[in-house]
């Protein structure tokens, strides 16, 4: 641990809730940072209410919002802005996650908060972002990796788009390049003294990871197939296997001498190792050898060999494995009336990370107080 944070003495007001924003100040506070979060009296953050719960609140809400403080105030209500002048004119960071304009029409949007404080860096997180066509569509993470394309590259077996297993869009689209603009902001402020304000559409930055698909369609017209391509389905190299008992085998022995090593292990017939131009045929003939077989033999079978094979574990597994252990993943805790569990792994190095390695969640309106000493300045 170092004896300062690299964002100690930040102040972020957030005024977001459900994932994206709650998750990207999580990460700010991980590493040092203030968070003041902003929710509604009497109900708060809409994640507070779901299930299953760590003591009065969800564990959802609890383990993205470890570390913060919450103040409880009705931005309509007349005299919210000048409740929250004080802390506003000592914010470096304000994130928010509201349609485009809400902000504006309550008195908080950019103009209005940096003419208060030109420093502070605005961080508004949407999913189309805060103009264009959509900016004012309603929209869930399944219907920004639809429309960007993302959904039709995996197929499953009866050709159907597959719904992803991760919020991509939320989190690769929302939550990391909200904290990296965040940073670049605060780098950029040392130099001019000046805030800005991060246009974050959750969207926009899903194109990213179709790096390859949009490069091999413009500069080859080789547009990809739904689950027919060496990362999406298409080819044995790149696969997921059933095995005789009903679990999976991840196969990606993409380069050859990963290949050559796997087809040797399983036993795959001189005949279809060389898979260029009939990977379906191949494919379907690992498929039939690993199905013979149980996931134990696999397991075994791969243990220790260059092959990147691996077998495909439940969340309940991976939490038990010795390696993520050894790696201290889990050393943070999350502590609640109901009792401590982990806390959430963030991708915060060690040595920046908070020295609360027990640290809890805010109940709602815990830090009202602060605005109490304010007005009373």
């Amino acid at each position: 641990m170092t004896d300062r944070q690299p964002l100690a003495g930040i102040r972020v007001l957030d005024f977001s809730t459900l994932l994206p924003g709650p998750l990207a100040t999580l990460l700010l506070a991980e590493a040092g940072a203030e968070v003041i979060k902003i929710e509604r009296p009497g109900r708060g953050d809409e994640m507070r209410s779901y299930v299953p719960k760590l003591g009065s609140d969800s564990v959802n809400f609890a383990l993205l919002n470890r570390g913060k403080r919450s103040l409880a105030i009705d931005l309509k209500a007349p005299d919210a802005l000048a409740r929250l002048r004080p802390l506003l004119e000592t914010a470096d960071i304000v994130v928010e996650q509201f349609r485009p304009g809400v902000m504006d029409r309550l008195g908080l949007g950019y103009e209005a908060l940096s003419a208060i404080n030109a420093r502070i860096i605005y961080c508004a997180i949407t999913g189309w972002g805060q103009h264009g066509p959509k900016a004012d569509v309603a929209a869930h993470d399944l219907n920004y990796v639809a429309e960007t394309g993302m959904l039709g590259l995996a197929a499953g077996a009866d050709g159907a788009p597959v719904v992803p297993a991760a919020l991509v869009a939320d989190i690769a689209g929302g939550t990391y390049p909200g904290v990296i603009n965040i940073l670049l902001a605060l780098r950029q402020r040392d130099v001019t003294g000046r805030g800005c304000k991060l246009d974050i559409a959750m969207a926009d930055n899903l194109f990213a990871f179709l790096y390859w698909a949009i490069g091999n369609g413009l500069a080859a017209g080789a547009w990809p197939r739904p689950g027919g391509e060496l990362v999406s389905g298409g080819s044995p190299r790149y696969n997921v296997y059933r095995t005789a008992d009903g679990r999976f085998v991840a196969a990606a022995p993409l380069e050859q001498k990963f290949w050559e090593s796997f087809c040797s292990l399983i036993g795959l017939d001189a005949a279809y190792r060389d898979d260029a131009g009939r990977e379906a045929a191949t494919r379907s003939e690992v498929a039939r050898i690993i199905a013979s077989r149980d996931a134990h033999h696999w397991e075994q079978c791969f243990a220790g060999q260059d092959v990147c094979c691996t077998l495909v574990r439940t969340v309940e597994e991976a939490l038990r494995d010795p390696h993520f252990a050894a790696r201290g993943l889990f050393a943070w805790r999350l502590v609640s009336a109901a009792g401590a569990i982990s806390a959430l792994p963030v991708p915060i190095a060690a040595p920046f990370r908070s020295s609360d390695v027990e640290a809890p969640y805010p109940a709602l309106g815990e830090a009202n107080a602060l605005l109490d000493a304010s007005a009373r300045k």
